[in-house]
């Protein structure tokens, strides 16, 4: 007898239904945030990361996706606040979600040249930004850039949607540090980091969804959505 109390096609469409709920919630926060909508996006923000992570379990995803996505859930809750605090609280909850992915990337052995591109990315990077970061988050915003750059460059041993959600990832916090910092920003720049960061997430998923471990490893598979 099964452990698993929902059937396979039960399973399957709840699956797709939080995964339509998790494209609407998105859809509504993008909105949002491009038409300056404060509540639409106080409301549809913290709805993401619980709606995808409940598409991961349905999916059956492994529980160090499913926790990497909920301490991404609590980094969008805190970083709504707009206070030195909140920030520093959120950053943190993004961080143990960058350590869940790192884990669930396990110990297989990444490509050499995209290693040497995200470390050279990352110095000259600090090293632009560091004299226009308050004081105060000089130091924790450089240790999180590791961390985030360790797990965008790791994320390709899940296959290219990985990957591409891993660099996606640090391009939506480059775009946060560089809003900080006073730099130049496009046009509409909370709408540009948010759908960096949704894709990236949901980018993430599929990676983690399409790879099985067998004798350590990753693999890539087909992905149904």
């Amino acid at each position: 007898m099964s452990a698993d109390p929902l059937p396979d096609g039960r399973r399957e469409r709840c699956a797709r239904l939080l995964l339509i709920a998790f494209l609407v919630a998105c859809a509504v926060d993008l909105v949002g945030v491009l038409a300056d909508a404060g509540p639409l996006h106080l409301v549809a923000k913290p709805l993401l990361m619980p709606l995808l992570a409940g598409y991961a379990a349905a999916r059956r995803g492994p529980r160090l996706l499913i926790a990497a996505l909920l301490c991404g859930w609590a980094g969008d809750v805190f970083l709504l606040a707009d206070a030195d605090l909140a920030f520093l609280i959120g950053m943190g909850g993004f961080a143990a979600g960058h350590v869940c992915y790192l884990r669930l990337f396990g110990r297989a052995r990444g490509a050499l040249l995209p290693g040497i591109g995200y470390a050279v990315v990352l110095t000259l990077f600090v090293v632009l930004i560091w004299d226009g970061l308050p004081a105060g988050l000089r130091v924790p915003m450089a240790g999180y850039s590791l961390l985030l750059t360790a797990m965008a460059y790791r994320s390709g041993v899940l296959g290219r949607y990985a990957a591409a959600g891993g660099a996606l990832f640090l391009l939506s916090d480059a775009l946060i540090a560089t809003g900080i910092a006073d730099w130049p920003q496009l046009p509409a720049p909370g709408f540009w980091v948010m759908l960096t960061y949704v894709a990236a997430q949901f980018l993430l998923t599929l990676g983690a969804l399409g790879a099985r471990t067998a004798n350590g490893a990753y693999r890539e598979r087909s992905i149904s959505i």
